[in-house]
């Protein structure tokens, strides 16, 4: 069952009304009123937390009998300010959630959003004296007649939001577009449910505060929210590089910077995105480019960083992740030359970007699995029927 023009227009505009909602580790809750109102009105589905104030969202009717669920994870936060002072004179002292390099900061402008959701500008000076953990800190200059209070949120201050050439330039794509895209695939699966469509056991969690070292998912992990038999598909936005190109489709991340995934689910995932595609994510040395799949995926390993699924690995979880492939990583634009040394000028913040297709791409994988997620080993079946196939030639 493909998607359908009306239902693409809808889960296009919910990235783009997600991807614009400020929020920060431990201050996701303008993103989780969206989510609960998403859920309010779908009375089929049920919203849960745990301890932790992380979300679980299930259907009402559990779909796939006593099959182990399918998780699909994402996070709640981006990279953000968090007012921690008022300070004398029109300043404040704001930590910061999140990795960025120090070079972005200095004369940088960012809007302060106040509880009730009115906006004050400021604009970054130095890093504040003294201790500097968990967070840095940092002091900024609130425009003229600014006032906000302790717990504010700030982000960096951007252009508009606008989709230009199928990119999707936006304040935080890292994991907003995933959020977007889990409830997309949720979507989806409730049509193909009430169709009579069986399906596998698919849930939602939505993690916080990832971006200061995962602390909603270790909490998850740790207490059980979900059961110890669950698959979990963690989604995220990472780094591309040029082997990991925008446009090139969603990748079935094998592993990151701390650990490879499980095996097992990771080959699981990627069958289903070959049953997709009708192929492979590249073409084999023995075909021609032209016979590469048209629906367009990526297996990689995306080292970069890392992600919640090595987590959920860490805990016992069968965990595998699929990621976006992202631009201006954590809003870094210029990251590469400013790594290097080689930008000619400072570096500035810019919208994070990705391509819609692979957005899209992402949506249509998590359904796949939320249909059939095999649950033996695919390469294993593959060497088996090899084994039964071609056996003869080693003789006896």
């Amino acid at each position: 069952m493909s998607i359908s023009e009306d239902r693409r227009s809808l889960y296009e505009r919910w990235l783009c009304e997600v991807t614009r909602i400020p929020t920060a580790a431990g201050h996701e809750g303008r993103v989780e009123a969206w989510v609960e109102r998403w859920v309010q009105d779908r009375p089929d589905m049920v919203l849960e937390r745990d301890t932790h104030g992380n979300m679980v969202i299930s259907p009402k009717e559990r779909w796939g009998g006593q099959s182990p669920p399918v998780f699909i994870t994402a996070h709640l936060d981006h990279p953000a300010f968090v007012v921690e002072k008022v300070l004398d004179g029109g300043r404040v002292e704001l930590s910061f959630r999140g990795g960025v390099m120090d070079d972005y900061f200095e004369d940088a402008r960012i809007v302060l959003y106040r509880s009730d959701d009115r906006t004050v500008g400021a604009v970054v000076r130095v890093m504040a004296d003294g201790e500097q953990e968990p967070f840095k800190r940092w002091i900024a200059d609130l425009d003229v007649g600014g006032q906000v209070e302790v717990g504010d949120i700030g982000v960096w201050e951007l252009p508009e939001q606008e989709v230009v050439d199928g990119v999707l330039y936006t304040n935080a794509c890292d994991d907003l577009a995933a959020v977007a895209a889990a409830l997309s695939a949720m979507e989806e699966l409730r049509h193909a449910a009430a169709l009579g469509e069986t399906l596998q056991d698919t849930r939602i969690l939505f993690t916080r505060a990832e971006e200061i070292g995962f602390v909603g998912a270790i909490g998850a992990s740790r207490d059980g929210t979900m059961p110890k038999d669950s698959r979990v598909i963690a989604l995220e936005n990472s780094r591309s590089f040029e082997d990991s190109p925008i446009g090139g489709g969603p990748i079935v991340r094998v592993g990151d910077r701390v650990s490879v995934f499980t095996p097992e689910l990771t080959g699981a995932v990627a069958r289903v995105a070959e049953d997709i595609a009708g192929g492979p994510a590249q073409v084999t040395a023995s075909q021609k480019q032209s016979e590469g799949p048209k629906w367009r995926w990526q297996r990689k390993l995306m080292a970069g960083g890392a992600c919640e699924a090595s987590v959920f690995c860490a805990y016992g979880y069968q965990s595998t992740c699929v990621c976006l492939p992202l631009g201006n990583y954590h809003n870094m634009a210029g990251l590469t030359e400013a790594q290097a040394g080689t930008n000619a000028q400072r570096p500035r913040v810019g919208r994070e970007y990705i391509a819609i297709s692979d957005y899209f791409g992402m949506v249509e994988l998590l359904v796949g699995c939320g249909r059939s997620l095999p649950d033996r080993p695919p390469f294993r079946q593959r060497v088996e029927k090899l084994w039964a196939e071609r056996a003869f030639v080693l003789g006896g």
